[in-house]
């Protein structure tokens, strides 16, 4: 598997980290700023509409788990079958910026935090 490399481009719009997805690693997935087969997700849409580069734009939701968009049945049932954390990942995002989440996650080769039980 190639060596995870940090770029604020792979950053998806919800908050997880697509350079470090095994999927776009192995070259399967363009990512989430370039899949264009992703009409389906509503935060993606969302963000596309409103010029967000990531739901931590979003100046209507302070917490993001506040916006039906983001926090939907498909991102529940991510949450559960990965373990994932998204809103921790935004919640990063808005304290440390964009850049410094990146290479966080890269570093650490992870692509979301995981949820605390």
């Amino acid at each position: 598997m190639k060596q995870t490399k940090s770029d604020t481009e792979l950053i998806a719009k919800c908050g997880l980290y697509c350079g470090a997805c095994g999927k776009y690693q192995k070259g399967k997935c363009a990512g989430c700023l370039q899949n264009e087969k992703a009409s389906w997700c509503k935060v993606r849409s969302c963000c596309l509409e409103n010029g967000y580069a990531s739901c931590a734009d979003c100046t209507q939701y302070s917490d993001v788990m506040a916006c039906k968009k983001y926090d939907n049945f498909m991102a529940k049932l991510f949450g559960l079958i990965f373990n994932s954390d998204r809103a921790a990942c935004i919640d990063a995002i808005r304290q440390n910026g964009y850049e410094q989440f990146a290479a966080s996650m890269a570093r650490e080769g992870r692509m979301t935090f995981k949820r605390s039980r």
